[in-house]
């Protein structure tokens, strides 16, 4: 049974991040598909978020229209600043990205949007990054 189109694209989209040069100075290897238990998270770090599919039917194809999130968390008195950073990174090692998805072609990656706020734990920052994708088949 083929992989589906959405966990294809999350396993490169973790991938990419985690080869990015701007995000490992950034925030190491802390690249993750699920975010650390808050008891064991080391800050700033940077984890998958949400991720909707939908069936985008064109003719005799369906392709998937994939949003998803990607979310960078921070800790540190400046932390507003430095999670708007790593947002930032994000965006530029996601938007308009070439990736490899074994099976499908990517017919693009977009950036939408962020959002950054305070968590209700008082103390820790995130950053919510937004992009848009659509996977088809390899022909």
């Amino acid at each position: 049974m083929a992989e589906a189109p959405a966990y294809v694209l999350q396993k490169a989209v973790i991938a990419a991040l985690r080869a990015d040069p701007e995000i490992q100075a950034l925030v190491g290897a802390k690249v993750f598909d699920e975010p650390p238990p808050p008891a064991f998270a080391e800050y700033p770090y940077i984890h998958l978020g949400r991720i909707d599919a939908a069936a985008e039917r064109i003719g005799c194809y369906t392709d998937d229209d994939i949003f998803f999130t990607v979310e960078c968390q921070s800790r540190p008195v400046a932390g507003r600043d430095e999670v708007t950073q790593l947002a930032h990174a994000v965006r530029l090692g996601l938007d308009q990205v070439e990736l490899t998805l074994p099976g499908l072609t990517l017919d693009w990656c977009d950036y939408l949007t962020q959002s950054v706020s305070r968590s209700r734990d008082g103390g820790t920052w995130t950053a919510v990054v937004a992009f848009s994708a659509s996977v088809a088949a390899a022909v």
